[in-house]
């Protein structure tokens, strides 16, 4: 039987994308073949925020409460 499935590796481990259908323990044979990058791949919030370039106040992260709750 063969069957392609589209995996994610961590470092260390493939996580599959979906479920699959084999008793525990079974013994496999792994093609690998990289895909490029979907789409809908997850972005890291850190990465979001970067890129917005965002302008502020140097003090921002200290003085957060000043500047969203002062009048």
């Amino acid at each position: 039987m063969v069957e392609k499935i589209t995996a994610v590796f961590n470092g260390k481990v493939f996580y599959p994308a979906e479920p699959i259908a084999l008793p525990i323990n079974t013994r496999v044979r792994i093609s690998i073949e990289i895909l490029p990058p979907s789409e809908h791949e997850t972005i890291s919030f850190l990465q979001t925020a970067r890129s917005l370039n965002l302008d502020g106040p140097p003090d921002w992260s200290t003085n957060i409460d000043k500047y969203l709750y002062s009048k």
